[in-house]
């Protein structure tokens, strides 16, 4: 078994999980995907609010009030909403013919793939983000941390959209435009 992890900022589009599984499938061995999505901490985007609002009182701007905050109760909506994401994301990989699983990390997310690819032997990795061009240009992002540090190929995609349906209709009739397609029948 050809052995691959995939490291995701967010859910997979459909688009991207048809790009990923387009990859393997010419390959003469079966593929298995696991699938690392990072969950987000709750103390840290309770301080992120917190600096944002201490930002906004230097700048002359009314001070809001919070109610006290129940850490314990967003980190179990975070981790909740992350299986969610995960557990999409593995779908959508599964309907368009991968075998895959996968897991929610709290972990530093290059430090969860590399354990990921040394615990499953992977022979490769495929990390999925949407830019970053500042770290990348520094090479402070995933990928080149990743590349740095492990002994397997590192392919970095960038993350699509699914295409909405009237965006669909209306990029078909772009197209027949294009193609000399004027609607004559």
């Amino acid at each position: 078994m050809y052995e691959v992890v995939l490291l995701i900022e967010k859910p997979l589009s459909q688009i991207d999980a048809h790009q990923i599984a387009e990859l393997y499938s010419v390959a003469t061995e079966p593929t298995h995907i696991h699938v690392l999505l990072p969950v987000e901490d709750a103390s840290a985007r309770v301080e992120s609010a917190l600096g944002s609002i201490a930002a906004s009182e230097v700048l002359a701007t009314s001070a809001l009030s919070f109610p006290d905050v129940d850490l314990a109760k967003i980190q179990q909506e975070i981790i909740e909403r992350s299986q969610a994401a995960l557990d999409q994301s593995i779908n959508a990989l599964t309907l368009n013919g991968c075998e895959a699983d996968g897991e929610a990390t709290s972990a530093h997310p290059v430090e969860a793939l590399i354990t990921a690819v040394r615990n499953r032997q992977a022979a490769e990795v495929v990390i999925l983000t949407r830019p970053h061009l500042v770290a990348e240009f520094f090479h402070v992002d995933w990928t080149s941390k990743a590349r740095r540090r492990l002994g397997v190929p590192c392919l970095h995609l960038i993350e699509h959209r699914d295409v909405i349906p009237d965006d669909a209709a209306e990029i078909g009739d772009q197209r027949g435009r294009l193609d000399g397609d004027h609607g004559a029948g």
